[in-house]
């Protein structure tokens, strides 16, 4: 297998890239479960604005964040609909990468731990007699005495 995961990456990348910008575009634009689950007991006309009855969604407030710049899957200040949309796609794509990248930089592993025990500067054990242990040998030698 590759040590370089580059390839694979960005091409993960450009798939969602085009997920995000092209294909977003073609999403249902019909209310998804929750919605038209939230609006049983009322009536609405064909531009979805509830024009009668009872229900939940008539309780319903804009978001605190509903003024943001890509609110409402698109981009504020762009009136063509499919590019506002697609934009936002590709923006969120890209700064997900970004987030994402930046945390498993600083979460990957530099290097093989050392430690005090393994490391370069530490001593090897020794055994009875200040010679070097070895685990087998010392093994060995207890097998053949019968010490084990």
């Amino acid at each position: 297998m590759s040590k370089r995961p580059w390839p694979f990456v960005l091409g993960g990348l450009l798939v969602a890239l085009l997920l995000a910008g092209v294909v977003s575009n073609y999403a249902s634009a019909h209310p998804d479960g929750l919605d038209s689950s939230l609006l049983k007991g009322c009536t609405v006309n064909a531009d979805d604005e509830i024009t009668g009855g009872s229900c939940p969604a008539q309780q319903a407030k804009d978001h605190e964040l509903a003024d943001s710049p890509l609110a409402d899957y698109g981009v504020r200040g762009v009136s063509n609909g499919f590019l506002s949309t697609g934009l936002s796609g590709v923006l969120g794509v890209l700064l997900t990468f970004a987030l994402g990248g930046g945390l498993f930089w600083l979460a990957r592993r530099r290097g093989p731990a050392t430690g005090p025990t393994n490391g370069p500067a530490a001593a090897p054990a020794t055994g009875p007699a200040g010679r070097a242990s070895d685990p087998t040998a010392d093994e060995r030698a207890a097998r053949a005495s019968g010490t084990r």
